[in-house]
């Protein structure tokens, strides 16, 4: 009786179908006549404006008699998340880029990295590191470049760099001798080149005793 109601035959549609926002597909309407935007998670929906059954989505009447009218939820209930426009089930596990992995979980999402957030200190064998993006790879990944391309390039530049600074270093470390001198190590960006390096610096915590005079022995 509904369906004799709404459904008018034959099907009048428009020309061209509507542009769907993201995530959104083209389905044909409760009639089965013309295209429409299937309604998303929370969305509402009735008997022409259908959910999209691709996600596990139908038209949820339990919270029409409050007023509010039909929503689209999950058949069996269970809670999803929505992420750009996509819908994932609680539990599901997706990658919104290859950068990050996802999970669904209780309505909403949890996310960790993917690619390696280290930090990489000068050493002897590679004294400028530095990150670099490499063509057909995703993460980012550290290079050591030469110390010559490095002075060629201050040479023809300033050598201060063309972006500001922020400091950024550790406290000094204790000083590695108990008396006399030793030294303190931090690492810092405090330097013409703003690169994260080593730095160490002379310390002394306080003299070393004197040792005892040595006397000759007595025969």
């Amino acid at each position: 009786q509904v369906c004799a109601q709404l459904c008018r035959r034959p099907c009048y549609c428009p020309w061209v179908p509507p542009r769907c926002p993201r995530g959104s597909p083209l389905v044909l309407d409760g009639c089965g006549c013309c295209k429409i935007c299937a309604r998303r998670l929370g969305e509402p929906c009735d008997f022409l404006h259908v959910c999209d059954q691709s996600q596990g989505l139908v038209c949820d009447y339990s919270s029409a008699s409050a007023g509010t009218g039909a929503t689209c939820n999950f058949e069996d209930d269970e809670e999803g998340c929505e992420v750009n426009g996509r819908v994932y089930r609680d539990g599901e596990v997706f990658q919104p880029s290859c950068k990050i992995q996802c999970q669904c979980l209780d309505g909403g999402f949890n996310c960790i990295p993917l690619c390696q957030e280290d930090v990489r200190l000068p050493t002897p064998d590679c004294p400028y590191p530095r990150r670099v993006e490499i063509p057909g790879k995703c993460c980012p990944e550290w290079i050591c470049e030469a110390q010559d391309h490095l002075l060629r390039d201050a040479s023809a530049v300033s050598p201060l760099p063309r972006f500001p600074c922020r400091e950024w270093g550790t406290e000094w470390s204790a000083c590695s001798a108990t008396c006399g001198v030793g030294f303190a190590s931090r690492v810092s960006n405090q330097n013409r080149y703003c690169r994260l390096e080593t730095q160490r610096r002379l310390c002394m915590v306080r003299p070393c005793p004197a040792l005892p005079a040595a006397f000759p022995a007595v025969s």
